[in-house]
């Protein structure tokens, strides 16, 4: 017996322990399980962040386009890797480089909570305050402005160095996340059994959309605690309630929380192999990717780049593929303005509270989504679609969803009646001469209702001299009393804490449910058009298109959208907060007549173009042979 042939046989007893880790490891159903959780935990932290916008806007008083600027500024820092780690694709140790790359979205994620433990307690106007502007003063002192720009001129330094800080953290955020999808997807695809890509990429995305869904609900119960929670002599607490246009949440502890999850789903990666178990009855070509990495594992980094552009102009130049990628970039843009400000909309238009907001999102229209997806996945697996198929069944079922959203224009209540916003205090001489003398601050902003059912800025602003406290809460003011612009039955009239509202909230839950059925019905379109995408380009550039893509959809989508959306929204503010002299805050009120139609006008303009660019994709490839998606060639264009 040669010698050669009987060492294995002699030796197979010794290592049975490593190599059963070895074939867990490299199991590619344990591979998409992790990356599962990764990418849940993943975007479990940016949807929270993005619940929790709304409330930033109010804590450190930023601008709608502030907050969306800061919240497309992760795409920043991944469009500055994304296409590189997925042109080195084949070349790296996958796994271990989305290891890395997790661990540093951990650290940035509690980068972004740095701000609340640097910043001064959270002030807000009350009535209740030693030295105040919110009660009328008749013969007050007319310095009370300048001691107002005295106390927010710290207030205004922390403003800008937080929002750099946490500019900072979304860049960082943006670098560790460029090799998650690209190398996560491209390995799922490379060692993924015959027939099984496609299903394996739904429950990819299957599971992780619920990160947002538990992203949302989280939001909804860390915006019912106080933001100053962790501070021993916060009372405000007390004072305010969750429903109060001057409450702000704990948004900083769900980062907390986030942080620790992507530390957590990181880890395993450092585990894993390099290459996953090759799947059987495929082809050599096919599954060999040791051998065909075997000259460009050795070749240099600057043979690399001078490469990059060839193959950077071959994918620009193939027509499915662009057209696609850039349908999918009209989509994504949809999802970005849905997904950053939905939640302020429902706040805005049916006068929910953020955490009401965020938890409808997370118990409705996410899962709404994720189910559609996973359905769009098994379906693909059965019936195994031709490339002419898919354009035309996508636009039907998008199409669909456009009626869908028809209604929402319709849906919704005009602001309510705010004197000195919507309803001029110089139409009527009583109104002016009733404020005349109570030296109110400029920038107070404390909403009362009247019994009159106007709402004004704030008791100084309705005249008001006086306020009774809640029996059972002595730090809660029950009413504002001796109200000058406020006629009652006997006299004076009072006004009670917080907004007016609006009329709407009965319509909440039919909107949510329109939503939530177009988001159903669209995402039933994600795993086909993701793997028409994988099949238009051959298997040497599979991994860089993929990077490619990824670019293109932050760069045109994720990137611009939320700004897009912020513009959208500033758009139709009608009364700006001040917080000194000319100093403009977050917007107070906005008309929501106007925001309505311009929120969803955009939407639905965004989502007619994409399916154009869908119609022409479809026609594109009508010209060329059919194919089955589980091919690994690419389309003849």
């Amino acid at each position: 017996m040669d010698p050669r042939t009987a060492k294995p046989s002699a030796s197979s007893k010794a290592p049975p322990a490593v190599k059963t880790k070895a074939s867990l490891l490299s199991n590619i159903k344990v591979f998409v399980m992790c990356h599962s959780l990764l990418q849940l935990s993943q975007l479990l932290h940016t949807s929270y962040f993005k619940s929790s916008l709304s409330t930033i806007e109010r804590r450190y008083g930023y601008s709608s386009v502030s907050t969306g600027s800061l919240s497309s500024l992760h795409e920043v820092g991944n469009l500055l890797l994304v296409v590189f780690v997925s042109y080195l694709g084949n070349r790296v140790h996958r796994p271990r480089v989305i290891g890395m790359g997790g661990l540093l979205m951990a650290g940035s994620a509690g980068l972004l909570a740095l701000p609340h433990f640097l910043s001064q307690p959270y002030q807000y106007n009350s009535a209740l305050a030693e030295e105040n502007g919110d009660m009328c003063v008749l013969n007050g002192n007319s310095s009370s402005p300048l001691r107002c720009h005295a106390l927010n001129s710290q207030h205004a330094l922390h403003q800008r160095v937080s929002w750099k800080l946490m500019a900072a953290a979304q860049l960082l955020f943006g670098l560790g996340s460029a090799p998650i999808q690209p190398l996560g997807i491209s390995y799922i695809d490379d060692f993924a059994e015959p027939g099984n890509s496609a299903l394996y990429i739904a429950i990819l995305f299957s599971v992780s959309i619920f990160g947002p869904a538990f992203g949302y609900l989280m939001g909804s119960i860390m915006l019912r605690i106080y933001v100053d929670v962790d501070r021993i002599d916060s009372k405000a607490e007390l004072e305010l309630s969750p429903s109060d246009p001057r409450w702000v949440g704990a948004w900083w502890m769900g980062l907390l929380v986030s942080s620790t999850s992507l530390l957590l789903t990181s880890t395993p990666y450092f585990l894993f192999p390099r290459h996953g178990a090759a799947p059987e009855e495929v082809t050599a070509t096919e599954t060999d990717p040791l051998k065909g990495n075997k000259i460009t594992l050795e070749t240099s980094l600057i043979s690399i780049i001078k490469m990059f552009p060839r193959h950077f102009l071959r994918l620009m130049m193939n027509p499915v593929f662009m057209l696609l990628v850039l349908s999918q970039c009209c989509f994504s843009c949809v999802i970005s303005g849905l997904a950053t400000f939905l939640g302020k909309y429902l706040e805005l238009q049916f006068g929910t509270s953020a955490a009401k907001g965020s938890f409808l999102m997370g118990v409705m229209n996410l899962p709404a989504v994720a189910v559609g997806m996973l359905l769009g996945g098994v379906v693909m697996k059965k019936a195994q679609p031709s490339a002419k198929a898919i354009p035309w069944v996508s636009m039907t079922a998008l199409s669909v969803s456009i009626l869908l959203g028809i209604p929402l224009f319709f849906m919704g209540c005009r602001l309510q009646e705010v004197v000195g916003v919507n309803i001029h205090p110089w139409t009527d001489g009583s109104v002016l001469e009733c404020t005349s003398n109570c030296s109110c601050l400029e920038t107070t902003f404390n909403p009362v209702c009247g019994e009159n059912h106007l709402e004004y800025i704030s008791p100084c602003h309705a005249g008001c001299t006086n306020y009774t406290l809640h029996p059972a809460e002595p730090l809660r003011i029950q009413a504002y009393t001796h109200c000058r612009c406020i006629v009652g039955a006997a006299g004076l009239g009072h006004a009670l804490p917080g907004s007016c509202g609006n009329s709407c909230s009965s319509l909440l839950l039919p909107a949510m449910i329109l939503i939530a059925t177009a988001g159903f019905i669209a995402s039933l379109t994600n795993s086909p058009l993701y793997m028409l995408v994988l099949r238009c380009v051959s298997q040497e550039q599979k991994v860089f298109a993929i990077g490619v893509q990824f670019l293109l959809l932050r760069l045109l989508a994720w990137l611009p959208g939320p700004y897009l959306f912020g513009v959208v929204i500033d758009s139709a503010c009608v009364w700006w907060k001040r917080m000194c002299s000319s100093q403009f805050g977050s917007c107070g009120y906005y008309d929501n007549d106007i925001l309505r139609i311009r929120y969803f006008g955009v939407q639905m303009a965004l989502k007619i173009l994409g399916i154009f660019l869908l119609a022409l994709a479809g026609w594109k490839v009508n010209r060329v042979k059919g194919y089955n998606l589980e091919k690994k060639g690419p389309v003849a264009v």
